[in-house]
């Protein structure tokens, strides 16, 4: 059974940092592109980033440019993102996600396979 684990979630100050991670058990990811996703209250689940498995394709939201770095290693099966800089506006439930392929990096939330169940992201005004 596939499972994606976050982590590194909860509660910071505006202009303030997080890393979440994301685990991945059942299968190896190594060749796949993974990403990340948020979804805040009332609204549809958008993209923030995604990483090939080579890291030569990465994709990210424009609001998050400059302030969010997503990254993996492949040996641990495991993706980041580092977040800084944070807004109120960042605030929402963010889920990691892989797709079944290797060299993009597409932002449709269509393309993904596999999700995990999303971690809190709070951001103080």
């Amino acid at each position: 059974q596939v499972q994606l684990v976050e982590s590194g979630g909860g509660v910071v100050q505006t202009g303030g940092s997080l890393r979440l991670s994301c685990e991945a058990s059942g299968r190896t990811f190594s060749s796949s592109t993974m990403g990340w996703f948020r979804q805040a209250p009332g609204k549809a689940r958008q993209f923030v980033a995604a990483i090939s498995w080579s890291r030569k394709t990465i994709s990210y939201l424009d609001a998050v440019k400059g302030r969010f770095t997503i990254s993996r290693d492949n040996a641990k099966n495991t993706v980041y993102l580092q977040m800084n800089s944070l807004k109120p506006e960042d605030m929402a439930v963010y889920f990691c996600a892989a797709t079944d392929t290797t060299s993009s990096a597409p932002v449709s939330i269509a393309a993904y396979a596999y999700w995990g169940q999303g971690i809190q992201v709070t951001v103080s005004s």
